[in-house]
């Protein structure tokens, strides 16, 4: 049975602590395309019951920036594929913290730090719920994938960050992201 929250309990931040994959969506306020993004590694961090963080790599795209900026809006979603079956989803408001930031400064030893870190995502939840996952197949994971990391590092930080400048400004609607604001 489904449970609606303002906060995530000491179980729910466990589970959500022992998934290996979870998922955020957002979308602009009007026209243009919803974003849908599995996250992986060891990325997520519960920073109170009501606040949450994950560590963002560099992508071929920023959508979650450039909405975050426009509205604030954003789902993470993480669903049991070991174990019993469970559905948690928070919505909130989020923002995006840039590298070299105060606050990015103080976030980051609460992460692992990886090649092609651009920024934190940052959400103040406003709606924690739970649903059965009934309908989510059994999934055994294997390990991560090192393909994103490796590319990473083999730029290098000046490189990602020519990068970041060509491809991490705008999203594919042509809304800028925190990173075209500087």
């Amino acid at each position: 049975m489904g449970k609606v929250l303002d906060h995530l309990t000491p179980e729910l931040q466990a589970f959500a602590m022992r998934q290996h994959v979870f998922f955020v969506a957002t979308a602009p306020q009007q026209d243009g395309h919803v974003n849908l993004s599995p996250k992986g590694r060891d990325a997520f961090r519960v920073l109170a019951p009501e606040r949450v963080a994950y560590l963002d790599l560099t992508g071929s795209g920023n959508e979650t920036s450039a909405h975050l900026l426009e509205n604030g809006r954003i789902t993470i979603m993480f669903c049991a594929f070991e174990g019993p079956p469970l559905i948690l989803r928070l919505y909130g408001q989020g923002r995006t913290v840039l590298k070299g930031s105060n606050e990015w400064n103080e976030l980051l030893p609460q992460f692992t730090e990886l090649p092609g870190a651009r920024q934190i995502i940052v959400v103040d939840l406003d709606r924690v719920q739970s649903s059965c996952g009934d309908g989510v197949p059994f999934m055994a994971f294997c390990s991560e994938r090192d393909k994103i990391l490796q590319w990473a590092e083999s730029k290098g930080e000046s490189a990602l960050s020519t990068y970041r400048h060509e491809k991490n400004r705008l999203s594919m609607d042509g809304l800028p992201t925190a990173l075209g604001q500087d």
